[in-house]
């Protein structure tokens, strides 16, 4: 199945824009993918459905309130907002009927996926896939956010992320904000991670300008469940933009082992 135009769940009397690729959950897993600070559905472009063909999986994309075509926010974002968006992520499982996953979350949707996997155990996530994931708050990343305001303020950036957002003040002053909100720096989701019981791939660029190794090693230092990095070279934020093919190798490899295929059906 496969939503073609603009397609709503409601969770809690919000509308949250989805897409849904490829197979049901009830013919396939499903890969949910969850994206960073500034994503929505459209801001994925084509991965979602690269990595859904080359799996075998369906795939779940959404847009979170505040983004893409979701329902606008009120702002400030409290600083507990992403503990929030894993509420939000585990009604939307259940809205969807998936019945078996695997998360892919790029930064703040990495940190989301993190947090769900401790917070709501289950056999429902079989794994994890974390893209430049966040588990405190770095000052390389408070300076680059700081810097991007200014980018947004003096340049054609509103315009261009305006193509993907309907509230596109909202969605980037929501991010922008509280990233730079002081309270916000004492943000540490390490304690939960001896939680999460489940494997992990993580990947990281060694360019990235919003976070350093220090997240990576968190995670393999702490983590309950296995951890697998991918480590790519020349590569900032967004390795899934910058170095698509080996992100879904890497993916593809991760996924079969986790969730191999089921015999066939005897003749």
């Amino acid at each position: 199945m496969d939503a073609a135009g603009p397609a709503f769940l409601t969770i809690g009397g919000v509308r949250l824009e989805y897409r849904w690729i490829g197979p049901g959950p009830r013919e396939a897993p499903t890969i949910v993918f969850l994206h960073e600070g500034l994503g929505s559905v459209s801001t994925w472009r084509d991965f979602p459905m690269r990595l859904a063909e080359a799996t075998g999986c369906g795939a779940l994309v959404y847009s979170r309130a505040g983004y893409g075509r979701s329902d606008p926010v009120e702002l400030p974002r409290p600083v507990d907002f992403m503990h929030r968006e894993a509420e939000v992520l585990d009604a939307v499982l259940r809205a969807a009927n998936v019945r078996r996953a695997v998360l892919f979350g790029h930064s703040d949707g990495a940190s989301i996926a993190l947090i769900h996997a401790a917070s709501h155990p289950s056999a429902l996530v079989a794994g994890l896939v974390l893209e430049a994931p966040h588990v405190f708050v770095e000052d390389v990343s408070v300076r680059s956010i700081a810097r991007i305001g200014d980018v947004y303020r003096s340049t054609d950036l509103r315009e261009r992320l305006a193509r993907h957002h309907q509230h596109v003040d909202v969605a980037f002053g929501g991010w922008n904000g509280v990233w730079l909100d002081p309270e916000f720096r004492a943000w540490n989701i390490e304690p939960l991670l001896p939680s999460i019981r489940i494997p992990a791939l993580v990947i990281q660029g060694d360019a990235d300008e919003y976070g350093t190794w220090a997240q990576v090693e968190s995670i393999q230092r702490q983590s309950g469940g296995s951890v697998d990095v991918l480590r790519i070279a020349d590569c900032g934020h967004a390795p899934h933009v910058q170095h698509p093919d080996a992100v879904i190798a890497e993916a593809v490899r991760f996924v079969h082992e986790l969730l191999p295929a089921p015999p066939p059906d005897p003749a």
